[in-house]
């Protein structure tokens, strides 16, 4: 597969050149094994830091798929009961049936329909970095329709649902699941994370907001502002605040390039020996669960059980075979069901759109 990496390093190294990114990394996955390594540009602009294929970008909902696998994992092993993806979050989390909300089951969370798809529009950073301050905020939350009839997306809340369910049925945080269940088996440890520890935050890429943005600004009505006030509006001053790239924020993840796409190749097959899930359970993330128009965006929206249907650039209804995440910013990871690549791409420059993701996936997809 050396064309395929000779192609996307031009192509990375063609967007860096051009003053359209800063610092790039590009993964791909075949059978288990790694077949694009790509790295380019700075992971700091300011101190001239380069980037390397172990740097963590923060690449905000790339990380949602770290936390529905997990949540799939204690499923396997029967952590929520014979009812499983149907058992009421409230059965583990009883402060979670305030205001109507004791029908809403795991399956809801995993598909963005339980109804709470926003953050308090008072609620500052330092709150969404105290795990109890804001799990207990959300868990007294009033739900916008009735769970499991209507979508719209769960910006941060799904990471805090999902991340207290773990919390409570394990008696540990996410952030150590995901240590010991992904990173490690993988070998991608200071690679994947919620948090970031102390040590390792030196080398997280600093984000930078797009230039071609300078400018815009979305208005006060803009649906966006429904899902999260403006204090933390997911871009560069919020991601490069030490105690949010501390926080365990699962609805986000800082990662690197290499370590999530091998994580969805530990989906679809084996990488390195490893297999997160058995073939029938992984079958949940890249299957329709639920389908509807977006009650915010008014967009139409697919959810698997933890992942959204489509790639980067993909036309709108065309047949798709791609489920992954895209982030903030533009970064993109995930897996093709009918190839069985899988791909993770890292930015730090966040783009008001997702160009430099679509253009990478077109030429893995070809």
């Amino acid at each position: 597969m050396a064309p395929l990496q000779s192609r996307i390093q031009r192509i990375a190294d063609e967007l860096v050149g051009s003053g359209a990114e800063v610092g790039l990394q590009v993964a791909v996955y075949e059978g288990g094994e790694q077949i694009v390594d790509v790295v380019a540009g700075q992971a700091d602009s300011v101190t001239g830091r380069p980037v390397t294929a172990d740097t963590p970008f923060y690449a905000y909902s790339v990380g949602k798929a770290m936390t529905a696998v997990i949540v799939h994992m204690l499923a396997e092993r029967g952590a929520f009961g014979e009812a499983g993806y149907d058992a009421p979050i409230a059965q583990f989390w009883p402060e979670f049936a305030q205001h109507g909300k004791e029908g809403a089951t795991i399956r809801h969370a995993l598909t963005h329909t339980a109804g709470i798809p926003g953050l308090p529009s008072d609620v500052t950073p330092e709150e969404v970095c105290d795990w109890e301050r804001i799990c207990a905020r959300v868990a007294g939350l009033e739900p916008w329709w009735k769970p499991g009839t209507a979508t719209a997306y769960h910006a941060y809340t799904f990471g805090f649902i999902l991340g207290e369910l773990v919390r409570r049925v394990t008696g540990r945080p996410i952030s150590d699941l995901l240590r010991t269940e992904i990173a490690e088996p993988l070998g991608v440890v200071g690679e994947l994370w919620f948090g970031v520890a102390e040590s390792d935050i030196p080398r997280v890429a600093r984000l930078e907001d797009d230039p071609a943005a300078a400018g815009f600004e979305m208005p006060d009505d803009s649906p966006f502002w429904k899902l999260a006030p403006r204090a933390v509006s997911p871009d560069a001053t919020f991601g490069n605040r030490h105690d949010v790239i501390a926080a365990d924020i699962p609805a986000g993840g800082k990662v690197s390039a290499r370590a999530v796409a091998r994580m969805y190749a530990a989906l679809g097959g084996e990488a390195g020996g490893v297999r997160l899930l058995p073939p029938e359970r992984a079958a949940g993330l890249t299957r329709v669960a639920y389908s509807g128009t977006d009650e915010i965006f008014g967009m139409p929206s697919s959810w698997s059980l933890g992942l959204a249907l489509g790639r980067p650039g993909a036309a709108p209804g065309a047949p798709d075979t791609w489920y992954g995440w895209g982030g903030v910013g533009g970064a993109y990871a995930g897996l093709d069901t009918k190839t069985g690549r899988t791909l993770g791409i890292c930015k730090n420059r966040l783009s008001v759109d997702f160009e430099t993701a679509a253009r990478i996936a077109a030429a893995v997809a070809e």
